[in-house]
This record gives structure tokens, C-alpha cells and sequence, in this order.
């Protein structure tokens, strides 16, 4: 069964020097090959790592993948947690939410490995549920902002307007990253204009 994750993370340095060795490699391979394309063998190829090694670590590609989500997933979160640390009031919510766009889309416009990773996550089960939870936890970042600065407005209401407003930057970020820079540049740039403000009196949701 697809795990999403490493088995077994080594804290020796010559086996953790072989862990990043297979990762890197790993890394190389997904952005040339694509995830439908590299195969577990190739990993050894191009690591040197044995077949017996490798697997101690990785049961197959998706727990490949699924570790170098984690590492990007890590510094997703901790820009979104900047961004948000910085809201005093509901007037910098959305503010903060741009910067939070703009921070996404040079992240992935740099590495092409986390465009990789994120094609690879269409095509998979396991990594579109690892990519759902850490959506989620995005999610509840922002939800907790809210609360903090909007705690007038009902708590069903913070929720949803936390979790649309994060789905809708994952998908306004990836469509830009299909696009050429200027027109991906205008295309965030709109929606960035168009994200929604919560207002401090909405109503409840009961």
C-alpha cells in the first residue's frame, strides 16, 4: 500500500547521506522524466544507491514524491504563517492574502520540482489526500487569523471563508504557472484585486 511517505527517515550521517542522495536524485528525475515516466531503477541509476537501500527507505515512487511534497509543503507553510503573523485587523487580510499569492508563485516559478510534485499529485490517490489535508491546514492558519481579528464573526462563517479563499490561491497560482511570466504577472495581479474582503458583520450562519 501507497504510504505518501518515507518508512524509515536514518539519523546516522552516512545513511542520511544516502537518504538525500536518493531524494536529490529522485528530485532530478521527476522534473526531466515527469512521475509517470521515472521508475524506482532510474533512482538507482542515477543515485547509485541499491535496490535493497532504496527500499528500506521508499516502498515505491508515491512515498518518493510524497517526502519532497513534505520539504516544499514545509515552506509553503511557514510563508503563509509570515504573512499571517502579520495581521492586526480584518484590513489586512487581504493584504496578507496577496502577499501569500505572490510568495506561492515564485516558490513554484523556482523550483521545478514543486511543479513537478504538484503534476504528479493529479494523477495520484494517495497524494491527492496528503495534499488535501495540508490544504486544510492552510486552511485553519487562516481560520485562526480570524478568529483572532474577527471574533464578531460566527465561527462557520470563518471557516468557510478560510477555506475558499485558500483553495481559490491554489488554483489561481497554478493556472498562472501554465502561463507565460507577463501574462501570468496580469493574471495574479486581477486576482489578486478580486479576492474578498470578510466583512466584520456578517451574519451568523445559524
Amino acid at each position: 500500500m501507497a504510504t505518501g511517505k518515507a518508512t524509515l527517515v536514518p539519523t546516522q550521517q552516512r545513511s542520511r547521506e544516502r537518504f538525500e542522495r536518493i531524494l536529490a536524485s529522485a528530485a532530478e528525475l521527476l522534473v526531466e522524466k515527469g512521475s509517470e515516466e521515472f521508475r524506482m531503477s532510474d533512482v538507482v541509476a542515477r543515485s547509485g544507491v541499491p535496490f535493497g537501500s532504496l527500499y528500506q527507505y521508499f516502498p515505491d515512487k508515491t512515498a518518493i514524491v510524497g517526502t519532497l511534497a513534505a520539504r516544499y509543503d514545509a515552506i509553503g507553510r511557514a510563508c503563509v504563517e509570515g504573512e499571517l503573523a502579520a495581521v492586526a485587523a480584518v484590513s489586512d487580510v487581504k493584504p496578507a492574502l496577496g502577499r501569500i499569492v505572490d510568495g506561492y508563485y515564485r516558490m513554484f516559478a523556482d523550483a521545478p520540482v514543486m511543479r513537478a510534485i504538484w503534476q504528479a499529485t493529479q494523477a495520484d490517490r494517495t497524494l491527492q489526500a496528503r495534499d488535501a489535508q495540508e490544504g486544510a491546514h492552510l486552511a485553519s492558519l487562516l481560520g485562526d487569523t480570524l478568529a483572532r481579528v474577527a471574533p464578531e464573526v460566527d465561527a462557520t462563517l470563518r471557516g468557510t471563508f478560510a477555506d475558499i479563499a485558500m483553495v481559490l490561491i491554489a488554483a489561481a497560482v497554478r493556472h498562472a504557472l501554465v502561463l507565460a511570466p507577463d501574462e501570468a504577472e496580469r493574471s495574479l495581479a486581477l486576482f489578486k484585486a478580486m479576492l474578498p474582503e470578510i466583512p466584520a458583520g456578517l451574519p451568523s450562519a445559524r
